[in-house]
């Protein structure tokens, strides 16, 4: 198995606290090596990615050479991180992890790159966050396997040629579209991460619950993967929070009844939405008459700033089919309406669209 890895500037992102966050919420355990599967046959949910990965990662072992370089991208929350620790584990090499925010400089990477050992892993979350001079230095490393070490100042500064050995580089990014071109044309192999049906949510419910030692039946672990917005970080999360509930309430097992009162408690409905989300919905509906509404006075409604709204709460209401984004505003959906116990008119339809 891999050596344990090593955690170089790796800063903790704290988007948002809600609890349905796909973002890591300060130093939560949710993310620890004990959730965590170690080889790829443990991983569940995304069989194609796993398929290609398995071939990907088996030519490389036949070849006994490092593998290509690999982009992870997709939504946050769907296991970037653990994909990353499982090549390594997969291939037997230690792994090294920093993030985009993390380097600060050009002279920071470098110093990482020129520590790397043969065949070492080198994990980079948010890459799309690298600075430009980093990109560029990033870009001889991975393709010549070389960085350029600037010695001296001034007009008497000499650039050394540094020789670096084969690594494998593994970037992760929630934005792909924020990759320069030629970063991104360095990847041999890309993985697009999607959301989880609810299916494999359950079965990952039922491995985490087994791994807390939680027990919970099958219909519980479908009613907490109802909640999870297809993101197995949520669902970890959450199932920590019913794991609270059956602790305090002396329990045998988790029950789908306890799992809708524990999250009630959270304020977090069969749909996986939470406070800010029926207060978006609501504001739209009962204050607009199902809308449109500009993104600013949505804001300014629910006490969020409109990065926040925009960012954090309208994807998913959006994906969900709960509201429409338009050239006009926000439009609450006949879905939206449903949810909140009402109905639209039909003069409330017609304006809105």
């Amino acid at each position: 198995m891999a050596q344990p890895y090593e955690q170089v500037n790796s800063d903790a992102n704290e988007e948002s606290l809600r609890m349905v966050s796909s973002q890591p919420i300060g130093n939560e355990p949710v993310s620890d090596e004990e959730l965590r599967p170690h080889v790829l046959d443990g991983f569940i949910g995304q069989p194609q990615l796993k398929a290609q990965l398995r071939l990907f990662l088996d030519a490389a072992r036949k070849r006994e050479t490092p593998p290509d370089h690999i982009l992870l991208a997709g939504p946050p929350g769907l296991g970037k991180t653990t994909l990353a620790m499982i090549v390594a584990n997969e291939l037997e090499v230690p792994i090294r992890i920093t993030s985009g925010p993390a380097i600060q400089h050009a002279g920071d990477l470098a110093s990482i790159l020129s520590s790397l050992e043969p065949g070492e892993v080198l994990f980079v979350d948010e890459v799309h966050r690298l600075p430009r001079a980093a990109e560029e230095l990033l870009y001889i490393a991975m393709e010549d396997f070389r960085v350029d070490v600037m010695v001296g100042k001034g007009p008497g500064a000499s650039s050394i040629p540094l020789t670096l050995p084969r690594f494998t580089m593994i970037g992760a990014t929630t934005r792909e579209g924020m990759l320069p071109s030629p970063l991104r044309a360095r990847f041999g192999f890309t993985a697009h991460l999607d959301f989880y049906p609810h299916e494999e949510l359950e079965k990952l419910v039922e491995r985490s619950a087994g791994v807390l030692g939680l027990r919970i039946d099958r219909e519980a672990a479908h009613e907490l993967a109802l909640r999870s917005r297809g993101t197995p970080r949520i669902a970890n999360r959450l199932l920590r929070r019913v794991r609270d509930w059956v602790i305090v309430h002396d329990l045998p097992q988790a029950s789908a009844e306890d799992v809708r009162q524990a999250l009630a408690l959270y304020q977090i409905d069969a749909e996986g939405l939470d406070r800010l989300d029926i207060a978006v919905l609501n504001a739209i509906v009962r204050n607009f008459q199902g809308g449109p509404v500009g993104l600013n006075t949505l804001a300014a409604m629910v006490g969020e700033e409109s990065e926040t709204v925009e960012t954090v709460c309208e994807p998913y209401l959006v994906r969900e089919g709960f509201l429409i984004r338009t050239p006009k505003g926000r439009v609450a959906t006949p879905k939206a309406w449903q949810h909140l116990g009402m109905r639209p008119n039909e003069d409330d339809v017609n304006k809105s669209f």
